[in-house]
């Protein structure tokens, strides 16, 4: 007979008396299958590995071939995905904290955390009023400019200030997806970022998928330590330094104009890039001059956005730059996702020239004021032990110290129990935190009644753990 029609028949031999044998039965030795079947050692050789590709055989070198524990169908037929986590490397995407930010309050759970206003502070009906006059124009559904609207692009470039103008502006869509363009366009994989401690976690994720290494500098009540970035700079060699110059999150700081003059200086000694994430613009009454409105070098990719201030469905952001980054941004953008959709754009831009939207940054900031006045009174009541990093002038969140000796993420599991979510200070760190914190949203909260409730059940959650005497 052929070969193959030997390894054939050797094979189903071999089926056959590994089904009578059973599981965990040893199979006659391959010179005893030569002896009986007169076939050359390559054939049973063969024979021996189709049975064990069919998953009905184990060969255990020295010790023989065994007949495998049986499966059922399903098992045989089940999808094994395994070999993926070779294919994709130990390259890592955290989407961790970013999901625990964007997670929604189940009912009769106080929001302490949270990063965008509530139902009833949006301005919903003034936006679908824009959004039906935006779509009522002709052109509306076709494809807007690559870089974007040139009068979207402009009211950006007003509002980031200084010489800054339309053609310097991107628009992309919302903050979090220019974080991962600047991050990508501005610096190589396996190379360092220097960030903020602490700092949003939405960017140490998007650096970390950029393949970058967040370095942290560190950080006092007004912002980052100008000296301290300098000595980050020359022993790290990073060429690129995101920053939150305005209402920083977590903490609240804002970077005087002096110390904002100090930032540029250093990074402009350095050769390096400053990412401005300048997303709190809106929600304080008077926020100091963008780090782009002094800038005169190229050196600041600035990030400003409306998502924070009218609705997390307004994706629509704008990235601002100058020279080869500009372009490479620009390039990055349209390989990536062509350009944000123009009915979106137009909306916007309908909306942002109403006299909805002053109406809109008057109530928040209103709204703003009352809830972090009422947060403060409701910790001093409750739960003086949350010490207040500072008073921010705007935002919606503080910035709390615990005890050192409090367990932060029991406290954490113990507030959730309780039916309040909080943000637990350690995502906000690159590297090891300083000790327990917290950071307490006033502006996710239904109204003052819940928010108190909500620091009430904080309280109660502290003593649980045993970080209070019970009173």
């Amino acid at each position: 007979m052929n070969n193959d029609s030997s390894i054939a028949q050797i094979a189903a031999m071999l089926r056959e008396e590994a089904d009578r044998l059973g599981p965990g039965v040893r199979l006659p030795s391959s010179r005893e299958i030569m002896r009986r079947h007169n076939v050359s050692p390559v054939t049973v050789s063969r024979a021996i590995g189709q049975l064990a590709a069919e998953g009905r055989v184990v060969a255990k070198p020295g010790n023989g071939v065994f007949v495998a524990q049986r499966v059922g169908r399903a098992a045989q037929d089940a999808v094994d995905l395994s070999w993926q986590t070779v294919a994709l490397g130990d390259r890592v995407v955290d989407e961790g904290p970013i999901s625990t930010l964007l997670g929604a309050a189940a009912e009769g759970v106080v929001p302490l955390t949270g990063g965008y206003l509530r139902a009833g502070l949006r301005p919903d009906k003034q936006l679908a009023a824009a959004a039906v006059r935006a779509v009522r124009r002709g052109e509306v559904w076709g494809m807007p400019p690559l870089a974007g609207l040139a009068e979207l692009r402009r009211w950006f470039a007003v509002r980031a200030g200084g010489d800054v103008t339309a053609a310097d502006a991107l628009i992309v869509s919302g903050g979090q997806a220019a974080l991962t363009h600047a991050f990508r366009a501005l610096a190589a994989p396996g190379t360092p970022v220097l960030v903020e401690t602490p700092t949003y976690p939405g960017a140490l994720a998007a650096a970390k998928a950029a393949g970058l290494r967040a370095t942290a500098v560190p950080m006092d009540r007004d912002g980052v330590r100008p000296e301290l970035l300098a000595e980050a700079f020359a022993v790290t060699g990073a060429r690129v330094f995101f920053c939150q110059p305005t209402l920083h999150n977590p903490t609240g700081a804002t970077l005087p104009v002096e110390r904002r003059e100090q930032v540029l200086e250093v990074a402009r000694a350095a050769g390096a890039f400053v990412v401005e994430d300048d997303f709190a613009r809106y929600l304080t009454e008077q926020p100091p001059p963008s780090l782009a409105s002094m800038d005169r070098h190229g050196t600041v990719v600035y990030v400003g956005s409306l998502t924070k201030i009218l609705s997390p469905s307004m994706r629509v952001a704008a990235v601002i730059a100058r020279g080869p980054a500009a372009h490479r941004l620009r390039a990055g953008q349209l390989v990536e996702s062509f350009f944000v959709a123009r009915p979106l754009q137009e909306t916007a831009l309908e909306f942002v020239g109403s006299p909805a939207w002053q109406r809109h940054l008057t109530n928040v900031h209103a709204e703003i004021r009352t809830r972090r006045d009422a947060l403060v009174a409701a910790l001093a009541a409750h739960l003086p032990e949350a010490e207040p990093h500072l008073l921010p002038s705007g935002g919606m969140h503080l910035w709390v110290r615990l005890p050192a000796a409090v367990d932060e993420g029991a406290l954490v599991e113990a507030a959730r129990q309780h039916g309040v979510l909080v943000s637990p200070g350690r995502m906000y760190y690159p590297s090891e935190p300083p000790g327990p914190r917290l950071r307490l949203t006033h502006m996710a909260a239904a109204h003052l009644g819940e928010l108190r409730e909500g620091v009430r059940r904080l309280a109660e959650s502290l003593t649980a753990i045993g970080g209070r005497p019970a009173r």
